[in-house]
Parts: structure tokens; C-alpha cells; sequence
């Protein structure tokens, strides 16, 4: 009933769109024609990208919260991986001069000192060979990523994919530390995921001021776009699906990859197993913990990428006033995983609806109606309120937010 009822309100969505061009496309001298106007590729193009941090969140809440842990901490990992990305940017480039050793050994620093903390806590295997194996392979797998950027790219335009890079590692290593207060120590996870939350909310402002002086950083580079040859010259989606930067092709491959993984791999039946049945999961000789460290690592991991991309993508700097450059995108995204029930394809849909209607209320404001800027941003968050009003309950994991222990009877 509720998938039907989200259908319903899709193909409604749709045909109102189609009708407000349509009308536009008739009579351009009308408010439907200037409405109509500012739905081009441009457009199409800027809400797909407002949606890339928004739908990592996403992605990564269903991760957590499928195996059973609740990550509302989503915002603040965003925070800590645009942060990140832009103080290793500035750190490696400086004042034009750029030096990618730095850079590149704290990436390697991290990626060891992840593997450390994964041997500890036993997520890496039982035995020496294996904890050293998978170990030694990710740390090696980083080495290699960081090698292969620098051959293929320019000096500078390395330096900020090695910012990225550690971006996302510093954000699973903050999502490390989560898993462990809630799996480990049984903290609240709610509490936990806050206190994740507000953590980052006040220590990234405090570093920029002591970083530059100020809770704004100054400009970076980017990372550009990719170009695709003669897909990019496809009337309509071309300038919009492969003219790109590199997270938006990155979320399109990560929201059906994800699909496939929790539906199609034993590691997804693990994941939902472990959010439904810890018990008959742990009966079938599998670790729920190691299972539910698997999965918040990789709401971390997205959270980095979906953060960094923020930051770097196009941004080019860090603005750490009021509540950030963040400014609610992780909350949103729980917002988008509940009303996308889970799905990596409905999260996705979700977090796309927001971010078009964010980037329409831009261009609403360009258009010089006889409207206060103030009541135009609201749009998007009401609209949000109202879709979830009708779309009506998601159904959460059976053993979401509950401790488990092997050793209980």
C-alpha cells in the first residue's frame, strides 16, 4: 500500500511538472512560463548535484540502520569530511606550492592506523595471517590509489583527490569510534549518534579558526568535472549525466551498487538478518558484530565521500558559520532513507526530490517575485513535511537501536 501510495505521488510530481512546462512552453509571457524557463539542463544539472551529499548520507544510514544501528550522527560526519578534504587541500597546496609527500603519508598514516584499530577490535579475523592479510591489502590497496592519482593526474589537481581521499577515511574512523561506544560499550546510539553530531558542529569551526583565523577557510581547487566524449553532447541529458563532477558519477554507480549488495550478496542478507534477527544470524555462525562494524564503517565511508564532495566538488572552500556549509543535508538525508523505505533506489529518489526543489527555490528568487527570499527557502522543508505526511509510516528494522551480545542466553 505504501509502495503504491509513494508511486502515486511520484507520477503526480511528474505530470505537475509536465504541466507546468507544457503551459509555459504555450504561454512564455506567464508566471508558468517564467517558472517554466528555469527548468533546463542547468537546472536538471544543479539538483543533481545538490543531491550528492544528501543521498551518501542516505545510502549510509540504510547501511547502519539495516544492520540494526541507528546513525542519526550522519550530519556530523558530513561536517568532519568537508572540513577534512578542505584543510589537507589547503595543507598540501599552501600559497601555490604544492607538496603531495605530506599529504600522501597521513593518508597512509590513517589507512594503518584503521587497520590497527580493525586488528584490536578482531573485525580483521581470528588468526595473525588474517588480520595481517587484510590488514596489510588495505593498507597496500590505499598505497596503490594514492600512487595511481599521481601518475594520472596533474601536481595540484593530485593533491586535492588526496584530500579527498583522507576526507573519507578521517569520516569512517569517526564512524569507527561510533560503532565502537554503541557496539562495543552499548552506548545509547541515538545519544551517541548526537553527541557524533555536535562534536563536529563545534570542533570543525574551531579548527578553521585556528587553521586561518577565521570560521570560513579561503578557497582550494576542486576537483573539476568529467567529461564524457560525444555523451556529452547528447541534447538534454548529456550536459547534465556526463559533463559531471567525479562524486555524481560516483553516487550513480554507488546507489545501484548498494541495491546490489543488500539484495543480492550474502553480505546484504547478513546486513538485514542482523537488523531484523541478530539471534537466528548469530545461531547460522555468523558475527553480528563484525557484521554491524561492516555496516557503520560503511555509513562513515559514504558520509566522507558525500561531505568531501560537498566541499571540493565545486565549493572550493569550508564554511563552518551558523551550521555549517553542512546545513542540515545529513538530517535530510535520514529523512530521505525513511521516506525512500530503506531502498537505495527510493533514498536516492528521495534525496533527489529535495535537492530539486532546494535548487528551484535559487532560481524562484531570481526570478524577482513580490516574495520574501525567507519564505521562498522554506519550499523545500515543507514540501519534505508534506510528502511525509502523505507517504504515511516506514516500517524500521525489528532490532534497530537494540544491543545485542552472543553470550546471552
Amino acid at each position: 500500500m505504501k509502495a503504491i501510495k509513494r508511486l502515486a505521488l511520484l507520477a503526480a510530481s511528474t505530470i505537475a511538472v509536465g504541466a507546468v512546462v507544457l503551459i509555459g512552453q504555450l504561454f512564455p509571457n506567464t508566471p508558468a512560463g517564467e517558472l517554466a524557463s528555469v527548468l533546463d539542463t542547468g537546472y536538471a544539472a544543479s539538483a543533481l548535484r545538490l543531491a550528492v551529499p544528501i543521498a551518501f548520507a542516505a545510502l549510509g544510514g540504510i547501511f547502519a540502520e539495516r544492520s540494526g544501528v541507528i546513525n542519526i550522527g550522519l550530519e556530523g560526519l558530513l561536517i568532519v569530511g568537508a572540513f577534512t578534504g578542505v584543510a589537507v587541500a589547503h595543507w598540501t597546496i599552501g600559497e601555490g606550492s604544492v607538496s603531495l609527500g605530506p599529504g600522501i603519508v597521513l593518508l597512509l598514516v590513517i589507512a594503518a592506523l584503521l587497520a590497527i584499530a580493525g586488528a584490536l577490535l578482531g573485525l580483521l579475523g581470528d588468526s595473525l595471517r588474517e588480520i595481517a592479510v587484510r590488514g596489510g591489502g588495505g593498507v597496500l590497496a590505499v598505497a596503490v590509489l594514492a600512487g595511481l592519482t599521481v601518475a594520472l593526474a596533474g601536481p595540484t589537481l593530485a593533491a586535492t583527490w588526496i584530500a579527498f581521499y583522507v576526507a573519507v577515511l578521517v569520516s569512517g574512523a569517526f564512524s569507527l569510534l561510533f560503532a565502537v561506544v554503541t557496539i562495543e560499550y552499548r552506548a545509547d546510539q541515538v545519544i551517541a549518534g548526537l553527541a557524533v553530531w555536535l562534536i563536529a558542529l563545534g570542533a570543525a569551526p574551531f579548527a578553521s579558526n585556528v587553521i586561518w583565523g577565521s570560521v570560513n577557510s579561503p578557497g582550494v581547487d576542486t576537483l573539476g568535472t568529467w567529461t564524457v566524449p560525444l555523451l556529452s553532447q547528447l541534447p538534454a541529458v548529456g550536459s547534465v549525466l556526463f559533463d559531471a563532477e567525479p562524486v555524481v558519477y560516483f553516487l550513480l554507480v554507488a546507489t545501484p551498487l548498494s541495491w546490489y549488495v543488500l539484495t543480492q550478496t550474502s553480505f546484504g542478507y547478513w546486513v538485514r538478518a542482523s537488523g531484523e534477527n541478530p539471534k537466528a544470524l548469530d545461531t547460522a555462525g555468523v558475527d553480528v558484530r563484525r557484521v554491524r562494524y561492516a555496516a557503520v564503517l560503511i555509513s562513515g565511508v559514504f558520509s566522507g565521500i558525500g561531505g568531501a564532495g560537498l566541499s571540493l566538488g565545486r565549493v572550493g572552500n569550508f564554511v563552518g558559520s551558523g551550521t555549517t556549509m553542512v546545513d542540515g543535508r545529513g538530517w535530510i538525508g535520514i529523512t530521505a532513507m525513511l521516506f525512500g523505505n530503506y531502498n537505495p533506489f527510493g533514498a536516492f529518489g528521495a534525496s533527489l526530490l529535495f535537492a530539486a526543489l532546494d535548487a528551484l527555490q535559487f532560481r524562484l528568487q531570481q526570478l524577482n517575485y513580490a516574495i520574501p527570499d525567507s519564505l521562498i527557502q522554506t519550499v523545500p522543508y515543507i514540501t519534505v513535511i508534506v510528502v511525509l505526511a502523505l507517504v504515511g509510516r516506514t516500517r524500521t528494522p525489528d532490532a534497530a537501536g537494540e544491543h545485542y551480545d552472543s553470550d546471552e542466553d
